[in-house]
């Protein structure tokens, strides 16, 4: 029986879902992006070139090919309330509704959520709508802070005093806000990603990932949207103990059903970012939908049919239905043009020499005559999956250095250097 799913979102990120949605033969898919993803269009019956934020095209899009379900892949339009138009006309969507996403669309919300109802791992905030009066509290403030815009900023507005600037730097920044910011105190720590299917009641765990938001080896220079990630063959992460991941399991469970006392069921996914301090998991944020890149690590794992599990999440039947992942390690690297992300050049070519047996995901990319060009966001990601971390480094490393033109990439991602850096940090502080 053919299901006909829509899937939102025209990045590195909704190419692995795709992808994954279409090993399904009996899947049709239909997309909306804003510009043209070659791979996902390949995969697609039919596309809708739109912003995704475009609410009133997206639905009636869906409506004109008969979609059944559909899948929300970034934030933006899950802010701008598309699952709940969709359900309106009776399409089941696997995201949550704009009420149930300022999980992630307002981060004040998120902690005065998680202060309200007890949810463990919120570490000590305060919210100012005055930035004159956030400037005074930091200047007053005796240790590091992070700094966080209240809402949406595509992974790359939170800065952190002590690493992208001292006090000085920090009052200027915040100057430079709107709309209102949140002050943490510095978490110090491993970061881990723990991302779960959610069918309003139930959550089915996937694999951990630890994600690289630095520009540059050696995790320096400034946040980007992701330049990379990998997971483990046991789906765990050496500075992980069973302990912090049964806590931060706890923390996702106690948070999915805090929405619902809220009133607000929460379908999709739930991402949870975590640092593993010395205290054990404390909460970074958490997100409405896939990461990206870590989508493409545990999407590539998948052994089970996306597409049922899109059908539970709606149905709300996920107790019900079988979630597998293939006990392998997956490493993967992002290629971005040059200048990402402060200065990124576009419309340069380049080619791809030999891609192995790695698995490709496009992100922003334009296809003209056969040809490649780089746009102003990450380009592409090159995703190894092996029995080993070392194995699937190997590779993603192949595919990724063998494409010529104007991008780079981190070489470090995924090699033994930088997993025993992590490990051993984590004993320093423990």
């Amino acid at each position: 029986m053919v299901m006909k799913i829509l899937v939102v979102g025209g990045g590195g990120r909704e190419h692995a879902i795709v992808s994954a949605l279409s090993r399904n033969s009996d899947a049709e898919i239909y997309s909306v992006m804003s510009k043209r993803n070659p791979g996902i269009e390949s995969l697609s019956e039919r596309i809708l070139i739109a912003k995704e934020t475009d609410v009133s095209s997206v639905v009636r899009f869906a409506e004109s090919v008969g979609a059944q379900y559909a899948v929300i892949g970034p934030e933006a339009p899950l802010e701008a309330g598309i699952a709940d138009s969709l359900e309106e006309k009776g399409i089941g969507c696997f995201g949550p509704g704009r009420a149930a996403a300022r999980l992630e669309t307002d981060k004040g919300f998120c902690r005065e959520m998680m202060e309200k109802h007890g949810v463990a791992g919120c570490p000590h905030y305060r919210i100012f709508k005055n930035t004159d009066d956030a400037c005074d509290f930091v200047m007053n403030y005796d240790g590091d802070l992070a700094i966080k815009p209240v809402g949406l900023t595509g992974g790359k507005g939170v800065k952190i005093m002590g690493e992208h600037f001292d006090k000085e730097g920090a009052v200027e920044y915040i100057r430079t806000l709107s709309g209102g910011v949140v002050l943490e105190e510095r978490l110090i720590g491993e970061e881990f990603t723990l991302m779960a299917f959610v069918d309003g009641k139930n959550l089915v765990p996937m694999p951990l990932v630890q994600d690289h938001k630095r520009a540059f080896n050696g995790d320096v220079g400034p946040n980007t949207g992701g330049m990379g990630s990998y997971s483990m063959p046991d789906h765990m992460l050496p500075f992980v103990t069973g302990d912090d991941y049964q806590r931060a399991l706890e923390i996702m469970k106690d948070t999915v059903a805090m929405m619902a006392e809220e009133g607000h069921v929460y379908k999709g996914i739930l991402y949870g970012q975590f640092m593993n301090t010395s205290e054990g998991p404390k909460v970074i944020e958490f997100n409405a939908r896939f990461g990206d890149p870590e989508a493409m690590n545990v999407l590539t794992l998948l052994s089970s049919d996306f597409t049922e599990i899109v059908e539970a999440v709606v149905n709300g039947t996920l107790d019900e239905c079988d979630v597998t992942f293939r006990k392998m390690a997956t490493v993967c690297k992002y290629l971005v043009p040059e200048g990402y992300p402060e200065n990124p050049t576009a419309g340069d070519p380049f080619f791809i020499k030999d891609q192995g047996d790695a698995y490709l995901y496009y992100a922003n990319v334009l296809e003209e005559d056969g040809r490649l060009y780089t746009q102003t966001s990450r380009t592409l990601a090159f995703v190894g999956m092996a029995e080993t971390l070392q194995e699937a480094e190997v590779i993603a490393e192949k595919a990724a250095g063998s494409v010529r033109g104007a991008v780079r990439y981190r070489k470090d991602i995924g090699t033994d250097e930088v997993l025993q850096k992590r490990i051993a940090h984590m004993k320093e502080i423990r």
